[in-house]
């Protein structure tokens, strides 16, 4: 999942400037599960803007809306009849979504509510970690599963550094070694001869190139 944070309300009051009519648009996937830009914290900012401006003397009228996905128009095509209405709209999507409804209506000035952080997961409640860098060329076949690339601090390939003391991290001792972890887990499932593979050096053009990535599929095309 997409992993962001909310933005500091000082920023988010900054960007709306002297906004009258404002839209909160939130999105219901991946920032509604890291409770950064669901319905319910949709309301919780409009909530506090409105207090904000009432105690300022400042008549805003603040909208809200939240739909299922930002980063489809199909889903962005539901604001319509509210952001129309609106002088600004705050995004509390990640970065895809915000640049998708801002191409969608882009007469609309769109801002970003959220700092958009790491692909990860939740590993407790209200802990979040990066478990991919979406490098454009997977290695968690021979890695047991564990990527290196975003788990490692050093996005080793080829095993741990020397460094690494008691599966700990020499980086930032708090984090468990990401090659401890693939050891461990390619000795669970019987395929420690997996460790001896040599992976090449690592074709960074896969993710980090000029301009964006794109991807066609041929056969969903009309």
């Amino acid at each position: 999942m997409i992993v962001g944070e909310q933005k500091p309300l000082e920023e988010i009051r900054a960007m709306l400037g002297d906004g009258k009519k404002i839209l909160i648009a939130g999105c219901g996937t991946c920032v509604t599960v890291c409770f950064a830009g669901g319905e319910k914290e949709v309301g919780i900012l409009a909530s506090t803007l409105r207090l904000a401006n009432q105690v300022e003397g400042k008549d805003v009228e603040i909208l809200e809306q939240t739909v299922k996905r930002q980063c489809e128009w199909e889903f962005v095509d539901e604001m319509k009849e509210k952001l129309e209405q609106a002088d600004v709209v705050l995004s509390l999507a990640c970065g895809i979504g915000v640049q998708t409804t801002a191409e969608r209506f882009a007469g609309k000035r769109v801002l970003p509510g959220l700092n958009t952080s790491f692909l990860g997961q939740p590993i407790e409640q209200g802990v979040w970690t990066e478990f991919c860098a979406a490098c454009g060329n997977c290695v968690l076949a021979v890695t047991g599963g564990i990527c290196p690339i975003a788990r490692c601090s050093k996005s080793l390939l080829n095993g741990p550094c020397g460094g690494s003391q008691a599966g700990k991290c020499e980086v930032d001792p708090s984090v468990p070694c990401a090659w401890q972890l693939v050891y461990d887990r390619l000795d669970l499932l019987a395929l420690q001869e997996t460790m001896e593979l040599i992976q090449p050096p690592k074709d960074w053009s896969a993710g980090y190139r000029p301009g964006p990535r794109k991807i066609e599929r041929e056969d969903l095309k009309i």
